[in-house]
């Protein structure tokens, strides 16, 4: 029997994730097992996608909808309840569930690269969906963290404050960003920090996989800085994904 699975997004062209699972599908033999990617103009749109493909199982969820889908889900799991985004659903008889694995994929490839001291400190850019999750990771390794957005809001800086308080970017030896800055098919864009602050003791994020390496990060490395993409937390990630779909 047919199983489908898939990811949705704004825009998905440039994820990796249809040829990961085409690969595993393969590898395992599942001749019936397909992985699509599916582009939505709004998360409304998911309602149309359920009714013209009711042999699906599974999705990926990503930016921008990591949020927005929730109200689309008849149970969420406890830690993507706590985080309030999800970017795994599993669907059984009609019903979606919602689990959110980016949290865990980040903080297994942060432990290992990261050398977390005491004192260090990160700065988040972004504050959607996937920025969440990374907020959760780094509250367990007990790493403090402040938070850049371009809107303004509570106990949030704006880009502008970051240039009013050069400090925070020069005492944050961690820097992620979550947002699609840079992401292809936008390769030329990046985050508006200074990235002269930046020097060898800074290590740089970017939950970004397309391009390997964003303008974000070729700045960074310019500086001296050390740099990881976000290809490897999709290779947890994925995994994590296909263990929900199969349990």
């Amino acid at each position: 029997m047919e199983k489908k699975f898939g990811l949705i997004g704004a825009t998905v062209s440039h994820s990796f994730s249809k040829a990961y699972f085409d690969e595993k599908f393969f590898q395992e033999g599942l001749r019936d097992y397909h992985y699509d990617l599916y582009p939505l103009k709004t998360i409304d749109d998911l309602s149309v996608l359920l009714k013209e493909t009711p042999e699906l199982c599974g999705l990926n969820v990503t930016i921008p909808y990591k949020e927005k889908v929730l109200k689309f889900l008849n149970d969420i799991e406890p830690t993507a309840k706590t985080i309030g985004a999800v970017n795994v659903i599993k669907i059984k008889e009609g019903k979606l569930k919602g689990f959110n694995t980016d949290s865990d994929a980040f903080f297994e490839t942060l432990e290992k690269w990261f050398p977390n001291t005491p004192g260090s400190r990160a700065l988040i850019l972004g504050t959607g969906g996937s920025s969440k999750a990374v907020q959760v990771a780094l509250k367990k390794l007990s790493i403090a963290f402040d938070l850049v957005s371009r809107e303004k809001a509570p106990e949030v800086l704006t880009y502008d404050d970051l240039e009013k308080k050069p400090a925070v970017i020069s005492d944050a030896n961690l820097i992620i960003n979550t947002t699609p800055l840079g992401m292809t098919p936008d390769n030329n864009s990046m985050a508006p920090i200074d990235y002269e602050l930046l020097g060898p003791n800074h290590f740089i994020y970017d939950l970004i996989y397309n391009p390997a390496r964003t303008l974000f990060l070729q700045k960074a490395e310019m500086r001296g800085a050390n740099i990881k993409n976000g290809l490897e937390m999709l290779h947890v990630q994925a995994e994590k994904s296909w263990q929900i779909w199969n349990n």
